[in-house]
């Protein structure tokens, strides 16, 4: 007898789906929470060296994300959902700690920036560890897309949806009565997150996994995180230097800034529909394009319309093409190295950001701003699609070192290996007695004291 949909229990995707929910509810309370406070009196002033401070922040949790977390989250068993109830757990209990120093003036209430800092560490791992866990739990690889559109989606509703109330009783109780709403949401959460199944990866040889990790160097994995990495900069450029040309005119500002926002709510509603007829290669195209059409737009129409299409555009493109991009590496990356590929990639995402916001606030005409973006993201579109148009029907090798230099590391390694097994069979020689060795030498091998000696052969008689 066939059971009634509606009664089935939940599926290992929907047990996630919930728990990244309630997650983005915990930060949009945690956002709410901390706007009133003394972390956000530093960035509102506006000063530049402010900023410049605040984007070098941005990059310190990725120094422990990409080489302490990648890592574990390949080699420890189970340890993806494992970091997402550990970055659940940590976040509840850090929002407690907050509650109690949030409105202490500075020199206590100073202790908000290391346990701010260290939620930033831990929703990065979680991010990293939900996008590593998304695989195993879809049935088909054409799926990703849309399994990835859904969790973006949730995140934008929950966020709307937790922010809400955090804001309201962070306005009528005070900071610290918000924060102790997030700490239930990011209990609740993980429970939730419990229920996952347990993802164990198959014990793999080292030759097996050291080609793994060549894989990740494919030149198409490269130019796809490239092409990412340029939609990542025009994300934090257009911030910014939205942020300071409209900055006397802040009805404009909200336009835009709304226009921002609607603009990644469609781009990742559009992107399952463009996977359906077209593959990640060519979303990651079709976006760079896109964009550079509209933010061209934005320029020759001008003024705050002109900021608001082009931030709609960019919106757009970053949305579906981070869709794109996490699919095809979700598709073609090794599971035995996913985690450490989306930390280190993760890592070069933040930092084009960072080095787009830099630019951003350089004061410049807004026009030669605009322009500059759309000739920028142009020549990215173009020449991605001209490589991949290069590789159709090429073999690559696993890196785009040259052969020379591979034939040097090969060479190395091999010494190394070679060296490193005459060391222990060295090490296991036996204490007593003597042998005879390959060269024809005998060596005694008395305790604490090895001698090797030749062995005198007689002359050989001439026939």
């Amino acid at each position: 007898m066939p059971t009634d949909k509606r009664f089935a229990p939940p599926t290992p995707f929907a047990r996630l789906m919930w728990t990244h929910a309630l997650s983005a509810c915990g930060d949009a309370c945690l956002a709410a929470s901390l706007a009133g406070s003394i972390f956000f009196e530093g960035p509102a002033s506006g000063s530049r060296e402010k900023i410049l401070l605040y984007l070098l922040l941005t990059m310190a949790p990725f120094a422990i994300v990409a080489p302490v977390l990648g890592p574990i989250l390949d080699r420890s068993k189970g340890g993806r959902r494992l970091l997402i109830v550990l970055s659940c757990l940590g976040r509840a209990l850090l929002c407690l700690f907050l509650s109690r120093y949030i409105l202490k003036p500075s020199p206590e209430g100073l202790l908000i920036y290391p346990l701010a800092f260290s939620m930033l560490v831990l929703a990065k791992g979680y991010s990293i560890a939900k996008s590593s866990l998304v695989p195993s739990l879809v049935d088909d690889e054409g799926e990703l897309v849309r399994a990835n559109s859904r969790l973006a989606l949730i995140s934008v509703i929950a966020t709307a949806v937790g922010g809400a109330p955090a804001f309201g009783i962070q306005q009528l109780l005070g900071s610290d009565w918000s924060l102790i709403l997030a700490m239930a949401v990011f209990a609740t959460a993980a429970g939730f997150a419990m229920k996952i199944p347990r993802v164990a990866l198959a014990p793999r040889p080292m030759e097996e996994t050291d080609l793994e990790r060549e894989e990740l160097h494919l030149p198409s994995i490269l130019l796809a995180g490239s092409a990412m990495g340029m939609l990542r900069a025009a994300v934090g450029f257009l911030a910014f230097f939205t942020a300071f040309a409209l900055r006397s005119d802040l009805l404009g500002l909200g336009v835009a800034a709304g226009c921002g926002m609607a603009g990644s709510f469609v781009g990742n509603l559009v992107a399952p529909m463009l996977r359906q007829r077209m593959r990640e290669e060519a979303m990651l195209v079709t976006a760079l394009l896109t964009t550079t059409v509209l933010v061209m737009l934005g320029f020759v129409v001008g003024g705050v319309f002109g900021f608001a299409i082009s931030g709609f555009a960019v919106g757009v493109g970053a949305a579906s093409g981070k869709l794109g991009f996490d699919s095809l590496l979700q598709r073609d990356g090794p599971d035995a190295v996913r985690g450490r590929a989306f930390a280190r990639f993760e890592t070069r995402f933040q930092l084009a950001w960072v080095i787009g916001s830099l630019l951003g606030i350089i004061p410049i005409d807004r026009g030669i701003g605009l322009l500059a973006l759309g000739l920028t993201i142009g020549f990215a579109g173009l020449s991605y699609f001209a490589a991949l148009r290069a590789a159709h029907g090429r073999v690559y090798r696993t890196t785009i070192r040259p052969k020379m230099v591979d034939k040097v590391f090969d060479a190395a390694k091999s010494e190394v290996t070679a060296w490193g097994r005459r060391g222990a069979q060295r090490r296991r020689r036996p204490t007593r007695g003597t042998r005879r060795e390959p060269d024809d030498t005998i060596v005694d091998e008395a305790p604490h004291r090895p001698v090797r000696r030749p062995v005198r052969r007689p002359p050989r008689r001439p026939r």
